[in-house]
């Protein structure tokens, strides 16, 4: 019996991963093996801490989106993980939250673009 209160679709999908733990930063590219609005589970060719805090970008395809591909970054943290075969490393993320990227967005993982873009929209609001 299926006691999961969201739907989950078995979707490969890339994605990019960056992860800080107690050993400092990592990123990595990974496939989704199935996701849900709540939360994406994947592989890792390397160990990470449960908790630790997790951002990924991905593309959401027509089939979901029933219209143009949509790019997504999602935080949130890793729940549970699996050691597997080969070294690789079955990962369980929840979703702490997401949104969704504009066209011309950059999809790097580098916060100082997203705080001057921020700043530059800031700059264009009407001053009182």
């Amino acid at each position: 019996m299926e006691r999961r209160a969201t739907r989950r679709l078995k979707l490969k999908l890339p994605m990019r991963v960056r992860w800080t733990n107690q050993s400092g930063s990592r990123e990595a590219h990974a496939e989704s093996e199935d996701i849900t609005s709540r939360g994406v589970y994947f592989f890792l060719p390397t160990e990470i801490e449960n908790g630790s805090s997790v951002e990924l970008v991905l593309v959401l395809p027509n089939e979901i989106t029933l219209a143009e591909p949509v790019r997504v970054r999602c935080q949130g943290r890793v729940r549970r993980t699996e050691p597997r075969e080969m070294g690789r490393v079955g990962v369980v993320v929840e979703f702490e939250h997401y949104r969704f990227l504009r066209e011309d967005e950059n999809t790097g993982f580098n916060a100082s673009n997203t705080r001057r873009r921020e700043e530059k929209k800031s700059d264009l609001a009407p001053r009182k």
